[in-house]
Formats: C-alpha cells, sequence, structure tokens
C-alpha cells in the first residue's frame, strides 16, 4: 500500500518544487516505467503542482 498524500489538496498547497519532483520520481521508481492510467493521472496532476510551485521557489531572484 504505497499511497502518497499527493491527491490531497493541503499537501500540494504548501510543498515545494523539490518535494513533488521527488514525489515524481519515486511514481516512476514504484512504477517500473510503466504507468498505468491511474498512475499517469497522478502523474498529470504532479506535473502541473510542478510547474506552479517551480516559478516561486526556482525563479524567485
Amino acid at each position: 500500500m504505497l499511497h502518497s498524500m499527493s491527491t490531497t489538496v493541503e499537501a500540494a498547497s504548501e510543498r515545494s518544487a523539490a518535494e513533488v519532483n521527488e514525489e515524481i520520481r519515486a511514481l516512476w521508481r514504484r512504477s517500473g516505467g510503466t504507468l498505468t492510467t491511474e498512475q499517469r493521472e497522478v502523474y498529470q496532476r504532479l506535473v502541473l503542482e510542478w510547474a506552479q510551485a517551480a516559478p516561486h521557489s526556482d525563479r524567485a531572484a
């Protein structure tokens, strides 16, 4: 039962791009390189979350 908190809005709103990126990496490791339909939906949400977090943490300067 490897279920992540990434599907909750509360967790998503406070995470850095690095944290989201690590979860994306973990998803790929667990999947063995082939995402199921459900995993692909999680991946898409994570990528969107990462894209929203990245400008704040990576381009603030």
